[in-house]
């Protein structure tokens, strides 16, 4: 690899790491206030504040297109995955402890290389099977089913159903990401959570406090910074590089209970989560020099859709793997 191809990669890196802190701050806005306020009642102040920001994005892509989607069956499915992550993922992080629901939530990689088989037709070999029991083992050392004292709750099945769906959106735009444009893939998914969470609004709403409003749009300013710092890192680096970084969520989580929340992370959980990142990593590892595949792997796709994005078009639509 060529010195500027170093320094690219290492930028992406930096982003990335930048991305998951933003995120990780985020998160802990939700936790915070769930205290407070339903979940569903947080996540529709999220997305009411992100529209204003969204909006200034989408300004900015200057390619001549219309909104309507190439692939309304995609689209429509993408959407609909992406309304139960943001619901599951939003009651997951007021209901467990931030390390845990981080754990489960690092299933994505394993979940993407699973539904990459029916839905892109590729082929996993023996490798990447037994990575993804490892991981699955993880979970289980996470949530301890067997032991006298673990309580699986409500919690746990929201993070796996956002790890899940969040997986299935990602490979979803792997299979249409390339011809569709990016502002549809943004727009749809925020307009139908508005509508959706503002039907359920009424049966959970309870009177914000002003300095809540405020911490709401923070939450939405932290969101979409980390969102598009994102999309820098994957321009910058190779996926292969900037998709582990997601991991350094770990650390975070375990910072931020400490500080906020008095969590002490559990060492089922600490092991859990690094049998999960094991899994993880050997996934990305693999895919990264596209074995047993016969379709280009979904970090090399990633990192082709990066290269062969047009100047002008600044909105690149790239799926961490969260």
């Amino acid at each position: 690899m060529s010195a500027e191809g170093s320094r690219s990669n290492v930028q992406g890196a930096f982003f990335a790491l930048g991305a998951m802190a933003v995120y990780a701050s985020h998160d802990v806005i939700i936790k915070h206030l769930g205290t407070y306020y339903s979940s569903f009642q947080i996540l529709f102040f999220a997305v009411l504040f992100s529209f204003p920001l969204i909006t200034i994005v989408i300004m900015h892509d200057e390619t001549v297109a219309n909104l309507r989607p190439k692939y309304w069956s995609w689209t429509i499915i993408r959407t609909a995955c992406t309304v139960v992550v943001g619901m599951a993922a939003f009651y997951a992080f007021t209901h467990l402890p931030l390390a845990e629901c981080y754990s489960i939530i690092f299933m994505t990689p394993i979940f993407i290389t699973v539904l990459s088989i029916p839905l892109l037709g590729e082929k996993v070999g023996l490798h990447r099977w037994m990575a993804i029991l490892v991981g699955l083992a993880g979970v289980l050392v996470v949530l301890e089913p067997w032991s006298s004292t673990a309580e699986l709750s409500l919690g746990h099945l929201g993070a796996l159903a956002a790890a899940a769906f969040s997986s299935l959106a990602a490979v979803i735009v792997r299979k249409v990401g390339k011809e569709e444009r990016s502002a549809v893939l943004m727009l749809y998914p925020m307009v139908a959570n508005f509508l959706v969470l503002g039907a359920v609004l009424p049966f959970v709403y309870k009177p914000v406090a002003i300095e809540h409003l405020g911490t709401s749009a923070a939450m939405a300013c932290l969101g979409v910074t980390g969102g598009l710092l994102f999309i820098q890192a994957y321009r910058r680096g190779e996926a292969v590089i900037v998709a582990p970084m997601q991991y350094s969520q770990i650390l975070w989580a375990t910072f931020y209970g400490i500080m906020f929340f008095g969590e002490k992370p559990q060492s089922h959980v600490l092991i859990g989560a690094g049998i999960i990142i094991s899994s993880g990593l050997y996934i990305v590892l693999r895919e990264s020099g596209g074995a047993k595949s016969e379709n280009s792997p979904v970090l090399t796709t990633m990192d082709m859709a990066r290269d062969k994005a047009a100047p002008r078009q600044p909105l690149e639509d790239v799926s961490p793997a969260e």
